[in-house]
C-alpha cells in the first residue's frame, strides 16, 4: 500500500523534504545499532503486526521519527497517522511522546465447535480466492477460450508456487507485432482485492469478446498480458490460521536472522536501496532484500519482461501494478521528489501525469506522483519506467481508509470494486500503441510505428 497524504500540498513537500535530510542519519544509526538476537527475531515473529492510531505527529520531523522506529505508515492525516507496527515498536512510538490507540484486530475465523477452515478466507470474506481457487478458476477460463487466452507458467515463488503469466489475444498462440500492456497484482500479501481485480480482467475479456465493441478491438490489437499473483506465498500464509495475519511481505528466510520476508515492492533493480526509502532491517515491513533483485518472485517477473524485448525493442508499452488501499492512481518516480528526475524527460512527465488524471477521472481516484507521498525506492512502476522505459502506474484500490476496511474490505465489494476500473484500463490500453497521443505528439514519438 502506498498511503494517502492528507493536507495542503506546501505540508506534504515540507514533509518530504525533512524525511529526505533526516533519513540518512537515521539509517546510520540503524546500522551502528546491535542487531537483536535470535530469541528476539523468533519473538517479534510470532507476533501478528498490529495498524495502530498515532495522535499528535503533525509536522515533518515527528513523522521523520516515527519512520526511523521501523513502522510502515499506513495514512497520514492533519494530527495523525496510522501505522503497522509490533508492540516493541508502538511502544516506541509512545516514547516519543505520541498518543497511540491500537485499531480493532484484523477479521479471525468465527467462534464454532467445529475446527475452523485453515487455509482459507474467513466469514465473510470467503468469495476472494485462494491460490488453489484462482487457479482453477484460470484453468477453466483457459479450456473455455483457448483462441484468445493462454497460460504460461514463468516460475516459481520461493516456496515452489506456480506463476503464471495469462495472454490475451486474438491470435493468441503467435507473438504479433501488437503493442503489449501488463497487468500485475499482489505483491503485498494482504492485498487480496489485487488478485479479484486480476481475475476480474480475465473473466471480462473473455466474456465480452465478440460482443463488445472495444474489448473486441484491443483484443483484435493488441496482446494482454496478466500476472495475476506476484506472492502467492504470503497470500497463502496471510490467511493459514483462517484469520488475517496482515503479513505484507513474501515467504524467502533472511540469512543470518530467523525473519522472514521481503517486501517485494523494494526489491526492484532501479534506484534500489538508493534514497531512504526502503528498510534495510529484516524485521520491518519495508525490508528492501539482501540485494537488488533478491526476491526469486522478482527475479521471475523481471526475466519475463526482459524477454518482451525483442530486436532491442520493448514489446510492453504500458503496465498497471494493482495494490490497495487508498484510492489512487500513481506514476513514477518514487525515488525523488523531482517531476522528472534521472531518466525522465518534461514530456515523459506530462505523458504520465496527463493519461494518470484521465485515468483516475473515470474510477474516482485520487492521480499524483509517487513521491507526492513519501519517497520510496526499489518499486516496481519506477524499475518498469526505469530500466524498459514502459509507462506504468501503480493503481492503489478500494478503500480509502481503515475504517472502510483497510486491507481487509468484505467480499461483499468485490464485483463494484473491480469493475470500478474497467474504463481506466480500457483506456490505457486504447493509447498502448502511442501512449504520447494523450500530451498530443504522436507524430513527434509515433511516427512509424
Amino acid at each position: 500500500m502506498r498511503p494517502r497524504i492528507r493536507g495542503g500540498r506546501t505540508t506534504v513537500l515540507a514533509a518530504l523534504l525533512s524525511l529526505a535530510l533526516a533519513a540518512p542519519i537515521a539509517a546510520a544509526q540503524a546500522q551502528d545499532a546491535p542487531r537483536p538476537g535470535p530469541a528476539a527475531d523468533a519473538a517479534r515473529i510470532a507476533e501478528v503486526p498490529r495498524q495502530y492510531e498515532v495522535t499528535g505527529p503533525a509536522t515533518r520531523t515527528e513523522r521523520t521519527a516515527l519512520v526511523a522506529t521501523g513502522v510502515s505508515i499506513d495514512e497520514v492525516h492533519a494530527r495523525a497517522v496510522v501505522i503497522t507496527a509490533t508492540r516493541a515498536q508502538a511502544t516506541a512510538v509512545r516514547q516519543l511522546g505520541h498518543k497511540v490507540r491500537q485499531l480493532p484486530a484484523p477479521p479471525t475465523a468465527a467462534p464454532s465447535p467445529h475446527k475452523p477452515r485453515a487455509k482459507d478466507f474467513p466469514a465473510g470474506y470467503t468469495k476472494y480466492h485462494t491460490y488453489d481457487e484462482a487457479t482453477k478458476e484460470i484453468d477453466a477460463l483457459v479450456a473455455r477460450h483457448p483462441d484468445i487466452l493462454s497460460k504460461q507458467v514463468i516460475g516459481t515463488s520461493h516456496e515452489g508456487r506456480n506463476l503464471l503469466a495469462l495472454k490475451l489475444s486474438k491470435n493468441v498462440t503467435k507473438d504479433e507485432q501488437e503493442p503489449e500492456v501488463l497487468f500485475t497484482a499482489h505483491q503485498h500479501a494482504r492485498e487480496h482485492l489485487t488478485v479479484e481485480m486480476s481475475l476480474y480482467l480475465l473473466n471480462e475479456f473473455t466474456s465480452k469478446y465478440g460482443s463488445d465493441s472495444r474489448v473486441t478491438k484491443m483484443l483484435d490489437s493488441r496482446e494482454i498480458w496478466i500476472i495475476p499473483d506476484l506472492n502467492p506465498d504470503g497470500g497463502e500464509y496471510d490467511i493459514a490460521s483462517g484469520g488475517f495475519r496482515s503479513w505484507r511481505k513474501n515467504r524467502q528466510p533472511n540469512a543470518g536472522t530467523s525473519e522472514v520476508g521481503t517486501d517485494l515492492n523494494r526489491n526492484w533493480d532501479f534506484k534500489w536501496g538508493c534514497c531512504d526509502g526502503s528498510s534495510t532491517d529484516p524485521g520491518d515491513e519495508t525490508y528492501r532484500g539482501a540485494s537488488a533483485a533478491s526476491a526469486p518472485e522478482v527475479q521471475v517477473v523481471s526475466k519475463f519482461v526482459h524477454g518482451r524485448n525483442v530486436g532491442g525493442k520493448q514489446q510492453i508499452t504500458a503496465a498497471i501494478d494493482f495494490h490497495t488501499y487508498s484510492e489512487l492512481v500513481l506514476w513514477p518516480f518514487g525515488f525523488t521528489n523531482d517531476d522528472t528526475g534521472d531518466g525522465m524527460t518534461k514530456d515523459e512527465h506530462d505523458t504520465f501525469a496527463t493519461l494518470g488524471k484521465n485515468m483516475a477521472a473515470t474510477n474516482g481516484y485520487t492521480p499524483e506522483q509517487s513521491s507526492d507521498l513519501y519517497i520510496t525506492d526499489g518499486a516496481i512502476d519506477d524499475w518498469l519506467w526505469g530500466d524498459q522505459k514502459v509507462f506504468a502506474f501503480t493503481f492503489e484500490m478500494y478503500p480509502s481508509s481503515f475504517g472502510s476496511g483497510g486491507f481487509y474490505p468484505k467480499d461483499s465489494v468485490i464485483p463494484k470494486e473491480t469493475a470500478r476500473n474497467r474504463e481506466a484500463v480500457l483506456q490505457m490500453l486504447e493509447t498502448a500503441d502511442c501512449v504520447y497521443r494523450v500530451i498530443g505528439k504522436e507524430g513527434q514519438y509515433c511516427k512509424g510505428r
